[in-house]
């Protein structure tokens, strides 16, 4: 006979016990604005790491900023496609767009004639969408300072920036230029290597439920 395995099979009792979970593990976020707690949460949920509190770094503004925007319908620009996979659609205020320009065409020789990555090249396309966006990065660091270079030289301003980069080449580096950065743009970023697609999209998510009143 195989084995009867004992776990927990009720989808609301396990997101209700996984964000408790949380909570315990992480006495600070009783602490803080519930609603900046909830964007906290979800990247501690994502990661399952609950000393990621300790390296997030974020603006005052953050969140009225960027659930402002996305009330108002502002697209929502990732650098990987494994950002927007992540996000879930119905969280959405305002079925806001969410724009990939990764693979789009002549990405690459656009990339080779920059003598960058194609993550960083595919920043470039943003432009049409970038004022007023929220800039989600959960990949390249290229991507991300490719973004401060261009805002740097005048480029329009997104309303928030969701910065989390993972790697061993560049990715605490940008991150730390996002901190230092001298614009007005608001931000949430996690210093050092860690970082990835997941607490990107979950940053998003978090965000969207508090725009959507849903929180």
């Amino acid at each position: 006979m195989p084995p009867a395995y004992d776990y927990l099979k009720d989808p609301g009792a396990i997101y209700a016990l996984s964000f408790a979970r949380v909570r315990e593990a992480v006495p600070k976020l009783q602490a803080m604005e519930p609603e900046l707690a909830q964007l906290a949460g979800r990247v501690i949920h994502a990661s399952a790491m609950p000393d990621v509190m300790d390296d997030l770094v974020w603006s005052d503004h953050i969140v009225p900023r960027a659930v402002d925007a996305l009330r108002k319908g502002a697209p929502i620009l990732c650098d990987c496609q494994m950002v927007a996979s992540g996000i879930t659609r119905s969280f959405l205020p305002a079925d806001n767009a969410v724009v990939v320009t990764l693979n789009d065409e002549a990405i690459r020789d656009e990339a080779a004639a920059l003598g960058t990555t194609r993550s960083a090249a595919a920043v470039n396309h943003w432009l049409p969408h970038l004022d007023g966006a929220v800039a989600v990065f959960g990949n390249a660091p290229t991507a991300l300072f490719h973004l401060l270079e261009g805002l740097d030289k005048g480029w329009p301003m997104p309303s928030a920036i969701l910065g989390f980069p993972v790697g061993f080449v560049g990715a605490a580096e940008s991150k730390d230029a996002l901190i230092k950065a001298d614009h007005s743009v608001d931000f949430i970023t996690l210093k050092g290597r860690r970082g990835g697609s997941a607490m990107a999209a979950a940053a998003v998510n978090a965000l969207a439920i508090i725009a959507k009143g849903e929180a």
